[in-house]
C-alpha cells in the first residue's frame, strides 16, 4: 500500500487537471495494449493501433514500458505541458545522468537491451529514435481519439469540483478510486508498492486518464513534483475517433444538429449557469434557456437547483455523444486549484 501523507498546507495545495497528460496517456496505453483487460473499452482500439505502428516502432516504445512494474519517470515529465509537442520535448531533453539512473533501474525489472543501454548513453541518435517512436505511437494510438479522451476527463474534474464545492477536500480525497482511501491525514493507495511519500508542503496534482486501469499510478522518485493519476470512470464508447460519422435518428437527439446546440452541449461538460452558458456560447439567456430545455428532454444533460441559479451538467449519454461528434470549440485551462 502507498501511503500519502499530508500536511495542512498539502491539503491547500491540492490540484486537479481539467485535461488528460499526452504522454501518461502514452505510457499507460502501452500498458494496455501489452494484456486483455477491458476488452469492451479497448479492444477495437487495440486492434486499430497494432494494424498502424510499424512492428520496430512499436519495439522500441514497449522495451521501456513493461505491462506491470516500473517504467522510467522521464517518459512523463513531471512539469505539466500544454500539449504532446511540449511534453515530447521535456522527455527527450532529459539529462543523461538522470536517463542513466533510471534505465539502470529499469534493468533491474526486465534484462537491458541493446536499445535501452543505447539510450542510456543519451546521445542524439538514440534520443530522436525516441522521439520518432514515441510520434508515431501517439499519432496512431492517442491523438484519433483525443477530442473523445479530453471531455471524459473535462466531465471527471466538473463532477471533483462538484464534490469539493460542495462537501470539501475530504470528500473530494475520500471518492476519489475504489482502490483509494482517505485517513486523514493519509491516502492510501491500495494495490500500489509498500511505502510512504511525505508531500511535506508540496501539494499533490491529481491527474484523471482514460488508460488508467484499476489502479491508481504514480512518479516513482519521490523527489519529483507528487502526481497521482487516477482512471476515470470507463464505460463503452470512451474511445472513439474524431472521425466517426453520426448515426442520429431518434427525434431528441435530431434537434442537436446545429452549431450552437453543441456548443451548448459542451458547455455543460464542466458544468455551467444558465448565464455562464448564454455567455459561453455567445447567446442571449432566453436562448440559452431554450437549448437547456432541449438537451435536458434528449437526456444529455441534467439540470438542479444551485442556490439562487440553476446549474447544468452533461450526462453519460452527452459525454458519449459529445465525444464522436462535438463542436470542439470550448477548452478548459490546464489545471484548477481546489
Amino acid at each position: 500500500m502507498l501511503r500519502i501523507h499530508f500536511t495542512p498546507r498539502d491539503l491547500a495545495r491540492v490540484t486537479v487537471a481539467t485535461k488528460p497528460a499526452p504522454l501518461w496517456e502514452v505510457l499507460l496505453s502501452l500498458h494496455m495494449l501489452q494484456h486483455s483487460d477491458g476488452r469492451l473499452i479497448f479492444e477495437d482500439w487495440r486492434r486499430q493501433v497494432r494494424a498502424r505502428v510499424a512492428p520496430d516502432q512499436m519495439r522500441l516504445l514497449l522495451e521501456l514500458t513493461p505491462s506491470k512494474g516500473y517504467s522510467p519517470d522521464f517518459l512523463t515529465p513531471a512539469e505539466s505541458a500544454p500539449d504532446f509537442d511540449s511534453a515530447l520535448e521535456q522527455t527527450l531533453a532529459t539529462p543523461r545522468q538522470q536517463l542513466q539512473s533510471q534505465l539502470d533501474l529499469l534493468g533491474t525489472y526486465r534484462p537491458a537491451s541493446p536499445w535501452t543501454r543505447e539510450l542510456a548513453q543519451g546521445g542524439r541518435t538514440s534520443m530522436h529514435k525516441l522521439g520518432r517512436a514515441t510520434r508515431t505511437y501517439h499519432d496512431a494510438a492517442i491523438a484519433p481519439y483525443w477530442k473523445s479522451i479530453g471531455t471524459h476527463v473535462s466531465a471527471d474534474h466538473a463532477h471533483r469540483g462538484e464534490a469539493l464545492a460542495r462537501h470539501g477536500v475530504d470528500r473530494l480525497l475520500s471518492s476519489l478510486h475504489p482502490r483509494v482511501r482517505w485517513v486523514a491525514p493519509v491516502l492510501q493507495v491500495l494495490d500500489m508498492n509498500d511505502r510512504d511519500l511525505y508531500l511535506d508542503g508540496r501539494g499533490i496534482e491529481l491527474q484523471p486518464s482514460a488508460f488508467c486501469w484499476q489502479v491508481p499510478t504514480k512518479l516513482r522518485d519521490p523527489d519529483l513534483k507528487p502526481i497521482l493519476v487516477y482512471p476515470i470512470q470507463h464505460a463503452p464508447g470512451i474511445l472513439r475517433q474524431a472521425s466517426a460519422e453520426p448515426a442520429l435518428s431518434s427525434d431528441p437527439l435530431g434537434s442537436l444538429l446545429g452549431s450552437t446546440r453543441a456548443a451548448a452541449l459542451e458547455a455543460t461538460v464542466s458544468g455551467c449557469t444558465t448565464t455562464e452558458l448564454a455567455k459561453r456560447c455567445s447567446i442571449s439567456p432566453a436562448a440559452a434557456s431554450h437549448q437547456a430545455t432541449v438537451l435536458r428532454e434528449a437526456g444529455l444533460i441534467t439540470t438542479r437547483r444551485a442556490g439562487a441559479s440553476v446549474r447544468h451538467e452533461i450526462t453519460q449519454l452527452g459525454i458519449w455523444l459529445l465525444s464522436g461528434y462535438g463542436s470542439g470549440h470550448t477548452r478548459p485551462p490546464a489545471q484548477t486549484p481546489v
